[in-house]
């Protein structure tokens, strides 16, 4: 069917499919104008610029010293400590914020590193279990694991360790049932929960009240 069609006096104008176009061209041109000026205006109130894919300049502040990494935008903080440095303390285990025993430091409160990317811990203080020694003593928290025998495996102990660190700080001398809820985040496979709450409690200059406050801990597993 020809675009033009002729009436009666013999003249040549636009057919219906012809009109129909030039109203979804203007339409669509129209759209197109509408989506640009929001496009410009989002741009000016939000001047961050997309990074990645490849990999951007990271810097990170972990236990008092500055990393300078190149990583790309999707490397979480756990990633990119273990893959990229020699902090191999936190484990990765889930991967999916669940089991704890990534467990780090961010500005002096526990955070799953698994779930956190690299580039949005910049600019916070981030310590990670190799950062809790000093001048080669363990920390008080790392001895009394030591002396109560928190650990079977040990490859959760660097979560919970991070974990009753930050409680401490919070709460120098804390009760079992403030382990247990400061603990509730990081679980241990092996079952060490008695230990790990007589540890805690001894890190924090106190005892289990009773043999039954150490088994009731085992409620967490």
């Amino acid at each position: 069917m020809s675009d033009l069609v002729s009436d009666d006096s013999g003249k040549k104008g636009f057919s219906r499919r012809n009109f129909l176009k030039s109203i979804g061209t203007t339409a669509v041109a129209t759209a197109a104008t509408q989506v640009q000026q929001a496009a410009a205006q989002l741009e000016k109130a939000n001047p961050e610029q997309p990074l990645g894919p490849g990999v951007v300049p990271v810097k990170l502040r972990v236990n008092g010293k500055e990393l300078n990494l190149a990583l790309e935008p999707r490397v979480t903080l756990l990633d990119a400590l273990r893959n990229h440095t020699d902090l191999t303390g936190a484990k990765e285990v889930c991967d999916r914020g669940t089991c704890g025993a990534c467990t780090m430091l961010l500005d002096g409160k526990p955070i799953y590193a698994c779930m956190l990317l690299a580039l949005e811990a910049q600019g916070h203080e981030i310590t990670t279990v190799e950062g809790l020694a000093r001048d080669g003593q363990l920390s008080p928290v790392q001895q009394a694991f030591l002396e109560e025998d928190a650990l079977m495996c040990g490859y959760c102990t660097p979560g919970f360790v991070m974990s009753v660190t930050a409680l401490l700080r919070d709460n120098p001398h804390p009760t079992g049932e403030a382990v247990r809820h400061a603990c509730s985040g990081n679980l241990c496979r092996c079952g060490t929960y008695p230990r790990i709450l007589k540890a805690a409690l001894r890190a924090g200059g106190a005892t289990a009240t009773s043999k039954m406050e150490v088994i009731n801990y085992g409620d967490l597993a």
